[in-house]
């Protein structure tokens, strides 16, 4: 089944496994009265339905090579290059954990996970805060200077054998490890989506290597 979510704006976005791509444009066709044409850019295909419904994939690990517009539904490009099997280095970082790993057609043959503590926020007011705050921001710091050392010493070593790299969790902590020196050639070749995850752990850091592969459509109109 497909990943649904709304988008700021209107509209949803779905996200599909490559082996469902083709099956999921072939009920788009059907549910909105046939294709009027597809426009293949580097980056994005577009379909547009006869009703209006516009659907827009972002093409993942880009650019796709064959490119122009055409008379009805024309998604053979795209299926084929997301079918292509690709080795994946992931980084999954929120401010209370992390997992780091290696996927493979999305599945993950190597990983690292650790979680530490970052107490929630408090209520209490004065020195207590204060205190509190400063204990917190230790706390956030360790947890992020974990998420940097397993980034660096599982997943550095191996970007000359990965074809992409996959980020997920919160962005300000991404934004503190991309700070990190040695992770500079990790984030240099990270894609531009960032995977919403919750805390992550094991099966967490699985459910992102199959979302990495997938292909996120914009669906937009009538």
């Amino acid at each position: 089944m497909a990943r649904e979510r709304q988008v700021a704006g209107g509209g949803r976005a779905v996200e599909v496994a490559p082996d469902r791509l083709e099956g999921w444009y072939a009920r788009f066709a059907v549910r909105n009265e046939g294709v009027r044409s597809t426009e293949l850019k580097p980056d994005t295909v577009t379909v547009v339905a006869d009703n209006g419904v516009v659907a827009v994939a972002t093409v993942p690990f880009g650019p796709l090579k064959a490119v122009g517009t055409v008379t009805g539904l024309a998604v053979g490009p795209l299926v084929e290059h997301a079918l292509i099997s690709r080795r994946i280095a992931l980084l999954l970082v929120r401010r209370g954990g992390h997992s780091v790993g290696i996927a493979r057609g999305g599945v993950v043959v190597q990983s690292r996970t650790d979680r530490h503590l970052v107490q929630g926020r408090s209520a209490a007011g004065g020195w207590s805060q204060q205190r509190f705050a400063r204990r917190r921001e230790g706390q956030v710091r360790t947890a992020l200077r974990a998420a940097a050392e397993d980034a660096f010493e599982v997943l550095v070593p191996q970007l000359s054998e990965v074809d992409a790299v996959v980020l997920g969790g919160d962005r300000r902590a991404l934004e503190t490890l991309r700070e990190d020196r040695r992770l500079a050639p990790l984030f240099e070749r990270a894609e531009p989506r960032v995977l919403d995850i919750p805390e992550p752990r094991r099966t967490v850091l699985e459910d992102a290597a199959e979302r990495a592969v997938a292909v996120e459509i914009t669906l937009a109109g009538p």
